[in-house]
């Protein structure tokens, strides 16, 4: 069959500062897949659409007749970086990784229509809260993995770099949030292994237990790191609501007392990632949702 990359990963590969090798694994991408489930011995059976906004996702069954998820991700979206955490993991809280190589990854196949964005609200974050503890574990000794202090300091210089002057005393409070963190030790302990990228939509439904998380970008740090993606999970509710902002006070105290997090630690990096997160919308041109984060992040 062809696998023809779909339109959202196009765009969203698109958006970013573009380079040689996310060119060539585009433009490799069919042949890549097919080398992977010939190497695997699969049976396909569709890729997802829309699918991921940094891989391709294929639905396949493998030679066991098992129903799996062949994943190929591009070179800067660290595959083998998912690959190590995922294994460390080995299927807690997480997808089980089956097999890898040449960055495409063999996983456990979830209910990739069901998340527990489904549930009510209020049911949903404390299935996610609950998945998340359980990701929240010591890396590996020697690992490879990049810490908070390496993956915010990129981020703040592309921050410090923002043209517009609307956003300016956002910014300014978010670096000032960054380094008051990354100077002083949180009261929970050492660094963790952490999903990276976690939210609600990241929970899928599963059979071996209700609920696995997916798609990592691992990192290394404190929890309040992690979390923070978390409280601003359904941002387009917050704002349209006309108590937007005290549901996320409140919600920041209520995820910080289920999982013993430091609630001013999890303010600023809730600010601090709304911030970047709305710059960087702001700099491929969608403009809707650098609204909406930086609206919510002016609450934080």
């Amino acid at each position: 069959m062809a696998f023809e990359p779909p339109p959202r990963l196009v765009r969203a590969l698109g958006e970013a500062t573009r380079d040689a090798a996310t060119d060539d694994w585009l433009h490799r991408l069919p042949e890549l897949a097919e080398e992977a489930v010939a190497r695997h011995g699969l049976t396909v059976e569709r890729v997802q659409v829309p699918g991921g906004r940094s891989s391709l996702v294929v639905l396949v069954r493998t030679r066991e007749g098992t129903p799996a998820v062949l994943k190929l991700v591009p070179p800067r979206s660290r595959p083998d970086s998912e690959r190590a955490a995922l294994a460390h993991w080995g299927g807690t809280g997480a997808a089980r990784l089956l097999d890898a190589a040449d960055g495409a990854l063999l996983v456990e196949r979830l209910q990739r229509d069901v998340s527990v964005r489904s549930l009510p609200e209020a049911k949903s974050m404390l299935e996610a809260a609950g998945t998340l503890r359980r990701l929240w574990v010591a890396p590996p000794g020697g690992h490879r993995f990049e810490t908070v202090a390496e993956r915010t300091g990129r981020q703040a210089e592309a921050m410090a770099a923002c043209p517009d002057p609307d956003v300016r005393v956002l910014v300014g409070a978010a670096l000032a949030a960054r380094e008051e963190l990354l100077g002083s030790v949180p009261s929970e302990g050492g660094e963790l292994l952490l999903h990276g990228t976690f939210r609600q939509s990241k929970v899928l439904a599963a059979e071996r237990v209700p609920w696995l998380a997916v798609g990592p970008d691992p990192v290394v740090g404190e929890a309040a790191f992690d979390l923070a993606r978390l409280v601003r999970d359904r941002v387009e509710d917050l704002i349209a609501s006309p108590s937007g902002a005290a549901v996320t006070r409140r919600r920041v105290k209520r995820l910080a007392e289920s999982l013993d997090v430091d609630p001013e630690r999890l303010r600023g990096w809730t600010l601090f990632r709304a911030v970047e997160s709305g710059v960087r919308a702001l700099r491929v041109g969608r403009e809707q949702d650098a609204e909406l984060l930086l609206e919510f992040a002016g609450w934080v």
